[in-house]
């Protein structure tokens, strides 16, 4: 395959303050599905603090398969995002949805991600590679590898190579798990486009059992850092809940990486 920009023989870190994408600690990227309330999330941040988190993730806007469920606090939930990270001094990750809000998450967020439903929106993908702050992009629901390629050339085209890869499981025949992880594609887009590449085991199993075998497997496979989400109560979360590992979970899943 024969890319633009993007090459494996130019392997690519990714600097988020202090943090390095693609360097020899993998980063580990934590929080809940979705900001509920400044309370939630500045206690939560600050737990995760304690156990060991890189960088702290939440949504705000939040793309959901039913129009009925819960959809975000908007720009309240990336205030009280970026009130925990001023508290617990680790860097926010949130999801851009739309071009339209780019200004409002630059000024709350440190990494940009582009979510799965929008692997394909090329006017979105032009629209963050002319902004001088780091990308982190999921590869599409069913997206191929060379299609999840050209969606990062589109960012590096444009003139933003600060780009992180995130593997989260892609739509096959079988439904025991919300989708089918495939983490050959970490070496894969490693080799291919010298991109740091994390996995997120949260989306690509869908099941809270699976995320601390899988997430140890990621790294096993070569993984630069992994995206998992956790909530103090999943049960009663308003989005995800079922894919979230609890406290006493995340703290096994921290103490079993830095073995």
């Amino acid at each position: 395959m024969s890319n633009i920009i993007l090459s494996g023989k130019n392997p690519k870190k990714v600097k988020v303050g202090n943090l390095v994408f693609g360097g020899e600690k993998p980063i580990i990227i934590s929080g809940p599905c979705s900001v509920e309330s400044r309370e939630q999330i500045i206690e939560l941040a600050i737990k995760l603090k304690a156990i060991g988190v890189d960088v702290l993730r939440g949504g705000a806007f939040k793309p959901r398969t039913s129009p009925y469920s819960f959809q975000g606090l908007g720009e309240e939930g990336l205030k009280y995002l970026k009130e925990a990270s001023e508290i617990t001094g680790i860097p926010v990750i949130s999801e851009l949805m739309d071009a339209s809000n780019i200004d409002l998450i630059c000024k709350y967020a440190d990494i940009i991600q582009i979510g799965s439903r929008n692997m394909h929106n090329y006017s979105l993908l032009k629209a963050v590679g002319e902004l001088n702050k780091p990308v982190l992009l999921k590869r599409g629901m069913s997206a191929t590898i060379k299609e999840w390629i050209l969606a990062a050339e589109y960012i590096a085209h444009h003139g933003n190579d600060n780009i992180i890869l995130c593997e989260r499981g892609i739509r096959t025949f079988d439904n025991y798990t919300r989708n089918t992880l495939d983490l050959a594609a970490v070496p894969i887009m490693k080799k291919e486009t010298g991109l740091p590449v994390i996995v997120d085991p949260s989306h690509g199993t869908g099941i809270r059992e699976l995320i601390i075998p899988m997430s140890l497997a990621a790294l096993a496979a070569g993984a630069d850092g992994i995206m998992v989400e956790v909530h103090e109560d999943p049960d009663n979360a308003l989005s995800d809940g079922e894919q979230s590992l609890d406290i006493e979970q995340y703290e096994n899943l921290m103490k079993l990486i830095k073995k």
